[in-house]
């Protein structure tokens, strides 16, 4: 894709519009760092752990990266603004950021529960709220939501986890309905188990037993995210006026 580039406060700028990307330290989030990034994007990267961002193999010519929660809303819009100052508008924010903590809730932690509705669910509000007013003056713009298969099917030992994501779909078909007149997209990616490290965060060892399990009736190998990050892409790349509402994307053999 051709693009100009221009300097502007010492940094390397381009006439692409702003890409956000939340949770880019890894996974789905990673990848989809990569593909925007081959295309000369700029982008603003956030994360907890962005030590693990800044080895990702980018031109990080214009990227910003920033260490943000997104349950915490102030710093979020802060680092938002901070680079909308540089870059220009966000023209597409991916609210990829997510915490799966599998458990059954007679045994699991409500910290755990709070912890995942917060950052799965709050999380995605708090980066729609930031951006929409600007995108609905601007009568253009893309928030695409990473949900999963378990936020429209339930699964053992996902109680809470399941609420979370049967939540970030129904706040992405509200708020699309509440933002379509504005010519503003909000999109949603539901993938199905893939090779992220999602799990490596759950503490109940019966769970992951059966996890694994699980996964094991699929050939040990599920979704890799480089697919999940092409399918985030292909909803971006279609002209503003289409709006692909839902992907649910899943290993073949993933009968679940």
């Amino acid at each position: 894709m051709l693009y100009s580039i221009i300097k502007k406060r010492g940094i390397i700028m381009t006439k692409q519009p702003l890409i956000v990307i939340t949770g880019a330290s890894s996974g789905f989030g990673a990848e989809m760092a990569k593909l925007f990034n081959a295309e000369g994007f700029p982008l603003l990267l956030l994360g907890r752990r962005i030590d693990k961002i800044k080895e990702l193999p980018l031109n990080f010519d214009n990227v910003m990266i920033k260490q943000v929660d997104v349950t915490d809303l102030a710093s979020f819009s802060m680092a938002i603004t901070e680079a909308e100052a540089i870059y220009g508008q966000t023209d597409l924010l991916v609210n990829n950021a997510g915490v799966m903590l599998l458990g059954n809730i007679e045994k699991q932690s409500p910290k755990e529960w709070e912890t995942m509705l917060n950052t799965n669910v709050l999380g995605v509000l708090n980066g729609m709220s930031i951006v929409l007013e600007n995108m609905k003056q601007a009568h253009r713009g893309t928030i695409i939501n990473m949900s999963s298969i378990a936020g429209f099917k339930a699964f053992t030992n996902h109680a809470a986890y399941v609420a979370s994501k049967f939540g970030v779909h129904g706040a992405t078909e509200t708020i699309r309905q509440e933002v379509a007149a504005h010519n503003v997209r909000i999109s949603l990616v539901a993938p199905g188990a893939a090779e992220t490290e999602l799990l490596s965060h759950t503490t109940d060892q019966e769970a992951v037993t059966n996890y694994n399990a699980w996964k094991d009736t699929m050939g040990g190998i599920t979704l890799d995210p480089v697919h999940v990050a092409q399918a985030v892409k292909f909803i971006y790349d279609m002209p503003q006026a289409v709006n692909i509402r839902e992907i649910d994307i899943a290993a073949t053999q993933q009968d679940g």
